[in-house]
């Protein structure tokens, strides 16, 4: 059995963001090609994506949410609850990541993620001697 990994939102932005860097747009892809068996996601990630994709006008509404939809039935979503909410809080205080990264963390952990890609976070951390973030742009083939 593979591990379970988690992609932050900035990896999808990369991803659905029309190959505004192209070298990026091609690591995320052959990433959760890699991957995609294994591959989580979060409620937040979801409204973190459209939000993105929608604020900066990178995607119209309607094609951020079919792109959500997507993403909705090709891995599987973690929803946010009360427990992650509160680790998060500790994930914050413990190791100084902002709320919203530490409740990614704390909901990649909770779902049973053993790794979590990101270029936000410190590439190598152990959090919670659970999981390990790393940053798929500093990975070598």
């Amino acid at each position: 059995m593979n591990d379970k990994i988690f992609i932050d939102t900035n990896l999808w932005i990369y991803l659905y963001a029309d190959a505004s860097d192209r070298e990026k747009t091609q690591k995320i892809s052959g990433l959760i090609d890699k991957h995609f068996e294994d591959i989580n996601i979060s409620t937040q990630v979801l409204g973190e994506v459209f939000n993105v994709l929608t604020k900066k006008a990178l995607k119209e509404k309607e094609e951020a949410r079919q792109m959500i939809l997507d993403l909705v039935s090709n891995f599987s979503v973690a929803e946010i609850l009360q427990p992650s909410v509160m680790k998060a809080i500790d994930l914050s205080i413990l190791y100084g990541y902002s709320y919203w990264d530490s409740l990614i963390l704390a909901t990649a952990i909770d779902n049973g993620c053993s790794i979590l890609y990101t270029e936000d976070m410190q590439d190598g951390q152990v959090v919670d001697g659970k999981l390990k973030i790393l940053n798929p742009f500093t990975m070598k083939q």
